[in-house]
């Protein structure tokens, strides 16, 4: 019993699984990458922003005669005098002067002092609590001995809807970009794999017996493959010929010594031993029938799993059926598809078929017809009726049994019907006896079909 493999996953499934796996972990790191990228630019403007804006507030500091400090020209952008609008600036810890936005608070700078000149740059919660980006620079004046802390804020807010806009069109461009992708690799995978599905489609040709070698030109990769394979089954046809010759040999090796006997079994019914005589020529006989049955199961069981073996079932059955016709003198009709083919060895249909028509031309009164149809794309069915007299349920079973002949006058060995059974077994098919619709005996043969040439995907 041949063991079943089991179904292992499907390479180009595992191909797009892994493209697909890499594609997606490509574009969330490169996702990531160009946010941050995004990101640090968006702040280095907020920074240059705050900066440029602190040196107007710088440039427009002044010291009044009773050393109080004012700006006089603050900076231009509308947001600095709406309250509480993100935008801010002050001059001094705890604020001599600061932008109307600020109102009565004032921006909680931590204690890290600058030297002076020097810009230090800090995330602040501001008022009502919103995220602010800080710069803050400590100057000193001439008019004044104690330097002051110059600090100006932006409303972080507009960072973070920046790169949150940013984010979001990405995303979008990068599952786009991900599907193509994807389809690519789809494309790709199936483009790498169509010579294998089509080596597969030629080795199913083969074992269905539509071809007998794989043709075609294959990738480098794959033609030490196909050659390989294309070997074996050379070896394995060879094997199957030189098994069947060393039947053949066999048969005829045996033919000699029994054809002997049988004479030397004449020569003593001449000689007045007619009863020795007898039982020698019952024995010869009996063991001619088991060299003929044995050699054929022999040469089905060699023949029946060869690749690429195939008989086209018409042109088989019908020159079988006009020399059993004229054996018989009963006229034997045949009706075929011409295109149904046997995917076994014709020597072995010969055998099954022409004792069961042999059989049936026996027992008809008039006329044999014999019909054959594909059941399905892996089996066909040929059928024998005779217009004879039938045979009985009871007896059906008992005609297959060896030797066994249920009626003496009839000619026959007894053997047709149960080599014809036990090759068709051989092949996986079988036999089977039922009533013919007009009356007589019906015998159906069942077995695999090979599929035509013409038909090959």
């Amino acid at each position: 019993m041949t063991r079943a493999t089991p179904r292992a996953a499907s390479l180009g499934r595992r191909m797009l699984l892994g493209a697909v796996l890499w594609i997606g972990v490509a574009l969330a790191a490169g996702g990531w990458v160009l946010v941050d990228l995004f990101r640090g630019h968006v702040e280095a403007q907020a920074r240059e922003a705050l900066v440029l804006d602190m040196d107007q507030v710088i440039a427009g500091l002044a010291v009044g005669p009773d050393g109080a400090l004012t700006v006089e020209r603050p900076p231009s952008d509308p947001r600095f005098g709406r309250p509480l609008s993100g935008f801010y600036w002050q001059v001094g810890v705890p604020p001599e002067v600061r932008s109307r936005s600020l109102w009565d608070a004032a921006l909680a700078l931590p204690p890290d002092l600058p030297q002076d000149g020097e810009v230090h740059l800090h995330r602040l919660t501001g008022p009502r609590g919103a995220a602010l980006l800080t710069a803050e620079r400590r100057i000193t004046l001439p008019e004044r001995e104690a330097p002051v802390v110059v600090a100006v804020a932006h409303d972080a807010a507009a960072v973070e809807a920046a790169v949150g806009r940013f984010t979001r069109d990405l995303s979008v461009a990068f599952v786009v970009l991900g599907g193509a992708l994807v389809l690519a690799a789809a494309a790709q995978g199936a483009a790498v794999l169509h010579p294998l599905r089509r080596l597969r489609r030629q080795v199913l040709d083969v074992r269905r017996g539509r071809a007998d070698r794989l043709a075609g030109s294959f990738p480098a990769e794959v033609t030490p493959l196909v050659d390989d394979l294309n070997a074996l089954l050379d070896h394995e046809r060879e094997t199957v010929a030189r098994a069947r010759r060393q039947a053949g040999d066999l048969a005829h090796g045996l033919k000699t010594p029994l054809a002997v006997i049988a004479a030397e079994a004449q020569d003593l019914g001449g000689a007045g031993h007619g009863e020795a005589a007898a039982v020698l020529a019952e024995q010869v006989e009996a063991m001619r029938r088991q060299v003929e049955a044995n050699l054929a199961r022999a040469r089905a069981a060699a023949a029946r799993d060869l690749p690429g073996i195939r008989a086209p079932v018409a042109a088989t059955l019908e020159p079988l059926a006009r020399a059993v016709g004229r054996l018989n003198d009963r006229p034997v009709t045949v009706a075929v598809p011409p295109d149904l083919a046997f995917r076994g060895d014709a020597q072995d249909l010969q055998e099954m078929a022409g004792n069961l028509i042999d059989n049936a031309a026996k027992w008809a009164a008039t006329q044999v017809t014999v019909t054959a149809a594909a059941l399905g794309p892996e089996r066909l069915e040929i059928v024998v009726d005779d217009d004879g007299p039938g045979l009985p349920a009871d007896q059906r079973a008992a005609v297959f049994d060896r030797g066994r002949r249920l009626d003496e006058s009839v000619p026959g060995t007894g053997l047709g019907l149960a080599i014809a059974r036990d090759l068709a077994r051989l092949y996986g098919g079988e036999v089977a006896l039922d009533d013919a619709p007009g009356g007589g005996c019906r015998a159906v043969l069942r077995l695999p079909r090979s599929a035509s040439p013409a038909g090959r995907a």
